[in-house]
């Protein structure tokens, strides 16, 4: 399958025979609830990947001395969001089959469903650690059951209990808390990870995929989000979070919801051009 590739993110510029990850943008918003334009993240992330270096002090390793390939993005049509999923799934399942980890760029949090469908397919006892400000556990919202508000309930349809584990959360009704923490759905770990090293040991045996919703990290350094939380973690929190979960057989990820045109500093892109640097070197 073809992607569109105008530009490459930094070190990821391996063939995709020779790649072990493969990097790929959904540039898709199409059920964003607030402000739209995580659509525009992919182009934007890779472009300011350039003001990094491939070498990461956090962990001691370089984009250079190992195997990515940045396919570009998958060519989305607008206005049908069942196609836009069926598109994404099509891609992911691609690359499970051709024995990669799929690396996503969002787009709005809903794509991370097709790409965690496509990995239960291949890993029917994956878990997923879940990383944000908002629960996303609505039945529906608004009448609408596919949208990035309901992605992790739409998740836990297919994993069921015991298989998703939430942290930062700190924003959603009242019902969902209830339904995650009260009848033990999901585990969720209220406004931070201080629980996370626990669960990191309870599912080292597991393959996991991770999910970052970048409004996890508070607005005072991330505002450029469709939907910004104040009482978020840092970004030196984000690294911790990220060495943590280092050793982990971590099987796919993705990192979504920036949306950089809410921040003309640039200062949010920066910090999410950093995390997924971070999260591809402990893939």
């Amino acid at each position: 399958m073809e992607l569109f590739n105008k530009y490459c993110f930094i070190g990821c510029n391996k063939s995709f025979e020779e790649s072990k990850i493969v990097l790929f943008g959904a540039p898709f918003d199409g059920t964003c609830s607030y402000r739209p334009g995580s659509r525009f993240a992919p182009n934007k992330i890779r472009i300011d990947s350039y003001g990094l270096e491939t070498y990461s002090p956090y962990l001691d390793r370089d984009l250079e001395d190992h195997f990515v390939h940045d396919a570009g993005d998958i060519d989305l049509t607008f206005g049908n969001k069942y196609a836009v999923l069926d598109a994404i799934k099509g891609y992911a399942d691609h690359l499970l089959r051709n024995g990669k980890k799929p690396l996503m760029i969002g787009g709005e949090h809903l794509v991370t469903l097709p790409v965690v469908s496509a990995v239960y397919e291949s890993y029917q006892d994956v878990v997923v650690l879940h990383f944000d400000a908002h629960t996303d556990l609505r039945g529906h919202y608004m009448g609408e059951e596919l949208s990035h508000a309901t992605v992790i309930k739409q998740i836990w349809n297919f994993l069921g209990d015991g298989r998703i584990y939430q942290f930062g959360i700190r924003s959603g009704l009242k019902e969902e808390f209830y339904w995650a923490e009260k009848e033990g759905h999901t585990f969720i770990n209220k406004y931070g990870y201080e629980k996370l090293k626990d669960i990191v040991e309870k599912i080292k045996n597991k393959p996991v995929y991770v999910t970052i919703d970048l409004d996890i990290l508070d607005p005072s350094i991330f505002p450029g989000t469709g939907t910004p939380e104040p009482g978020g973690i840092s970004f030196h929190d984000m690294l911790n979070i990220l060495k943590t979960l280092d050793g982990l057989n971590i099987i796919g990820a993705d990192v979504v919801e920036l949306a950089p045109d809410y921040d003309p500093t640039g200062v949010s892109t920066a910090v999410a051009s950093k995390v997924l640097r971070e999260l591809m070197l402990i893939l």
